[in-house]
């Protein structure tokens, strides 16, 4: 498997510095579960989401500032997405992928958490960080039409589902602690079909 990496690698002109991104984001993933800031976690997402953004768009020829930009964007806001979602799961396991900050500012602490205690404080951190997601989602996602053709469509479904996920945890009342938030099948398949019909130009 490595062998095949490397050469696609070398083939593509992907940069070591993102599979070292990659690797960073594995000893965090060791030695850290908890982040204090907004901008710790950003940082977590740098190494373990972008990176495989930026892999993607080097393989299909389209690494550019701009894109890779906006690649960024999508791939945080994806990763934030799917932490709101699974904050039952990560709980579980140890791990908080909320920033302690955000905790702090509306007086929920880890105890709550750990009652399943779902309030109106609560409710205001969920919002928080679905708000930071849908965000960034939108703001990547000029990169949907500007991409290389073979990757469009993949990435339309990826910023459909991410904001789709978004909507069914608002829609759960942020009760993301009780019950995962999953996508309905049909809204599945609503959603691949817009992503086949406006993969060429972004519009929600």
């Amino acid at each position: 498997m490595f062998i095949a990496v490397r050469e696609t690698a070398e083939r593509t002109g992907v940069p070591k510095s993102l599979f070292a991104d990659l690797l960073t984001a594995f000893r965090m993933d060791v030695t850290r579960n908890r982040y204090r800031s907004t901008a710790e976690l950003l940082q977590y997402c740098a190494y373990s989401a972008n990176p495989v953004g930026r892999i993607v768009l080097h393989i299909f020829d389209g690494a550019n500032p701009r894109a890779c930009g906006h690649s960024d964007m999508i791939c945080t806001g994806l990763q934030l997405a799917n932490f709101a979602q699974d904050l039952s799961v990560d709980w579980s396991r140890g791990r908080l992928y909320v920033p302690l900050d955000d905790l702090e500012r509306f007086g929920y602490t880890e105890y709550d958490l750990k009652k399943g205690t779902v309030d109106r404080r609560f409710m205001d951190v969920m919002k928080i960080q679905v708000e930071r997601a849908r965000a960034l989602l939108i703001q990547g996602s000029p990169l949907v039409g500007e991409a290389p053709r073979a990757i469009r469509f993949e990435l339309a479904l990826t910023v459909r589902g991410g904001l789709a996920i978004l909507k069914r945890v608002e829609q759960t009342g942020f009760d993301v602690l009780h019950r995962r938030p999953v996508i309905p099948i049909l809204e599945k398949g609503r959603i691949v079909v817009m992503a086949i019909a406006r993969r060429n130009a972004w519009n929600p």
